[in-house]
């Protein structure tokens, strides 16, 4: 009912083989998937970019490796007095 049915593609494909011939069209397959593969690429390289830029604004402080020393309270230690 006003769709295409199989035959109707099958005629348009063997129409397709007809006029460039099945070089032609292994050859554009082969075009059509190292584009997608290259934009997939391209795609998840972009993210990794982001990703990685996101953390490089981050810069860690520098942590002391001498003791500081504890300050003393006079509620600790005892006071005599004589």
């Amino acid at each position: 009912m006003g769709g295409i049915s199989i035959w109707s593609l099958l005629l348009i494909a063997l129409i397709v083989i007809l006029l460039f011939g099945t070089g032609k069209l292994k050859t554009l397959g082969a075009d059509l998937g190292g584009a997608i593969k290259g934009f997939k690429k391209a795609v998840n390289d972009d993210s990794s970019v982001e990703k990685n830029s996101a953390d490089a604004d981050f810069t860690p402080e520098q942590i002391s490796t001498k003791a500081e020393e504890p300050v003393n309270s006079t509620a600790s230690q005892e006071v005599k007095k004589d």
